[in-house]
């Protein structure tokens, strides 16, 4: 802080000079000089470490700045440490850089800027050439900017800008998937899951194991194999002992991705869902680290909230509605395109056996599902990191009702009567015409 300071004190110095300089004015009263000074150090000590002073040093000396500053406590203790450790690293310098830039507009915006109710929003472009959205919440009149509550509008005000503090950190999509993508193939790199011994019943010896399989390779078993036990469904086999590590850390994963839907916004039910009404994040973190692949086709808030009572109140039900959302296979939303434009309509494996979920194009985006519980790709590919893809859609899908009833179909079976030969009726007429023939029913028939 010493250093950044003592840069300011001697552009202060030249400035006094009276031959002009390649490098912009920057006095004492200016907005930057403001947040390096102001309470918060942690935004500022940011800055600082991701060289971008000379950066705003030449955007304030052409407009205005508007700082939106994360309070020292969302950077200091509710930040993800290994997010905080990522952006830390030398080697992401780059996407430090474009989260910072990330809360500066290059525009003067005060606190009577914002809209006056939720049914309007402000787009605004940043220094990291990513849009903000200014909104206001009806309810509380409070302030947002992204998903954070605007917490000291106004905190600072200057001639060349104003700094606005915000409740937390805002994560522009770019870096978070950079943050997503940051495992090395050695972390991620997984093996076959091994299962106990087997004798063969014939020999009474046990089986030869099957030949290794290179680190990376597919799972062998299918993914219904390695579910939690259930309805129909069996259970993982058990880890063999002394079996090869290094499989892929699921859970981590699955975790980056609940947490992505969360500051993605919209999609917190489908979050709550799987954390705390079902234990499915847990039984995803085991599939992904087995080294099975997952398509999540995630319904957003307001498709969650059409559900009804009855539709969950069934034992099971959350996780049934789940498993039909989530596909076997790793698909992206130019994956899933691609294949509708080329065969029409493309029918999905999902973890609910037996049922397919049904996708195919519909102005020109990608439709799930028939007839009026469709839905289509809303949002595509908010959480990809070559394991587990998430795609949002704007509606809960339904597996189509199975026909509890089949038609029956009646067969009529034709009686004719007996035919009786030549033989036999040359001897009933001679019978009859004796009167004998009561004796013998052959000839009545």
């Amino acid at each position: 802080m010493a250093n950044v300071m003592g840069f300011f004190h001697f552009l202060l110095l030249l400035s006094c000079f009276p031959f002009s300089l390649a490098l912009p004015q920057i006095n004492s009263n200016s907005v930057l000089v403001a947040l390096l000074d102001s309470h918060y150090t942690e935004l500022a000590e940011l800055v600082e470490k991701a060289l971008l002073l000379h950066t705003l040093e030449e955007s304030v000396g052409k407009h205005n700045l508007t700082i939106f500053a994360p309070q020292n406590e969302a950077l200091e203790r509710n930040l993800d440490p290994e997010f905080k450790r990522f952006l830390l690293e030398p080697r992401n310098l780059k996407s430090l850089q474009t989260l910072l830039l990330y809360h500066i507009v290059p525009a003067r915006i005060e606190s009577h800027s914002w809209p006056n109710s939720t049914s309007h929003s402000l787009l605004h472009p940043t220094l990291s050439h990513h849009r903000v959205q200014l909104s206001r919440q009806d309810s509380t009149g409070a302030k947002f900017i992204g998903t954070a509550r605007v917490i000291n509008p106004n905190a600072v005000n200057r001639p060349d800008g104003v700094i606005h503090g915000i409740e937390q950190l805002l994560i522009p999509r770019s870096v978070q998937q950079d943050f997503n993508n940051r495992r090395s193939l050695r972390s991620i790199s997984a093996v076959k899951p091994e299962g106990a011994p087997e004798v063969d019943p014939k020999t009474h010896r046990l089986k030869k194991p099957a030949p290794p399989v290179k680190p990376g390779a597919a799972p062998v078993l299918p993914v219904y194999d390695a579910m939690a036990p259930g309805p129909s469904l069996a259970p993982a086999p058990a880890p063999g002992p002394g079996g090869p590590h290094h499989h892929f850390n699921g859970m981590r994963q699955v975790k980056d991705f609940i947490q992505t839907l969360v500051q993605y916004g919209g999609y917190n039910e489908m979050a709550d869902i799987l954390v705390n009404l079902t234990s499915l994040a847990t039984e995803m973190g085991r599939l992904v680290s087995e080294g099975y692949v997952l398509t999540v086709l995630a319904p957003n808030d307001e498709a969650m909230a059409k559900l009804t009572t009855d539709q969950l109140s069934e034992p099971g039900a959350p996780e049934q509605i789940i498993y039909y959302h989530v596909i076997p296979e790793y698909q992206t939303e130019e994956s899933m395109y691609n294949s509708v434009r080329r065969f029409g309509k493309v029918s999905y494996d999902t973890l609910r056996l037996p049922h397919k979920v049904l996708a195919q194009e519909a102005d020109g985006s990608v439709k799930f599902g028939h007839g009026d519980g469709s839905a289509y790709l809303f949002d595509p590919d908010i959480y990809t990191d070559g394991r587990i893809s998430v795609q949002g859609i704007d509606g809960v899908l339904f597996p189509p009702e199975e026909k509890s009833k089949e038609e029956k179909k009646t067969i009529k079976v034709a009686t004719a009567k007996p035919r009786r030969g030549k033989l036999l009726e040359v001897a009933c007429r001679m019978l009859v015409a004796i009167g004998q023939d009561s004796r013998f029913t052959t000839c009545h028939v």
